[in-house]
């Protein structure tokens, strides 16, 4: 076995270049693996040249590495979603715009897609605390987008939009996890295929006037 080259000890305000370092490493060995499960902390620390204990120092433990590595990767896949969704001014395409971000982050960064929703997520209290759980940041600006609206009369009033916020995000997740895992399917065009949906979803959300107005 290799043994690990100690890192020279760290100068003034280098501490969190080194976080930043561990976090990179564990980030890079959880896509390689695909399994949490199979990182430990101590190849962590080989990859990186330090010892366990210098980890230490810096997360608790493992299950808070993992955590710090989904918080940071949920703060990217948050700027892309409400980059995307706040270039109109118009609630609803505000809404397909997010859809169609969040599918295109999915598909752009695939294992960092697993890590964040299709693998077991880090530090999550049974029962759920949503304020304290990696990604709630991402979620509440989908509710608050729901809220806008609501609130200008696009969709039905008395929607409850927590529920019609986790209905979005099910069927975000579900197209981006499906093109993940079958890229064999003959899949339409992707934009096209979120419009659809998105539509269907805000068709049925929409006032009933608004329906009848829509109809051929």
């Amino acid at each position: 076995m290799t043994a690990v080259r100690p890192r020279t000890r760290a100068r003034r305000g280098e501490g969190s270049k080194l976080r930043e370092v561990i976090l990179d490493t564990a980030e890079r060995l959880l896509i390689e693996a695909r399994d949490a499960d199979a990182v430990s902390m101590r190849a962590i620390a080989d990859a990186v040249g330090v010892t366990p204990p210098s980890i230490y120092l810096h997360y608790a433990d493992k299950e808070a590495l993992i955590r710090a590595v989904c918080e940071r990767s949920f703060a990217a896949f948050d700027e892309v979603v409400e980059r995307a969704g706040n270039t109109t001014d118009d609630p609803v395409e505000s809404l397909r715009r997010r859809a169609r971000a969040y599918v295109q982050f999915g598909l752009d960064n695939p294992e960092q897609y697993r890590i964040l929703f299709m693998g077991k997520a880090a530090g999550v209290a049974d029962p759920i605390d949503l304020s304290n759980m990696p990604g709630s940041l991402a979620f509440l600006h989908l509710v608050e987008a729901v809220e806008r609206a609501i609130g200008a009369g696009l969709l039905r009033p008395g929607l409850e939009p927590f529920l019609v916020a986790t209905g979005l995000w099910a069927a975000a997740h579900g197209m981006t996890s499906l093109l993940i895992s079958l890229p064999e399917f003959p899949w339409p065009d992707v934009d096209t295929l979120v419009d659809h949906v998105c539509e269907s979803m805000t068709y049925g959300l929409g006032r009933p006037d608004q329906r009848k107005q829509a109809q051929p």
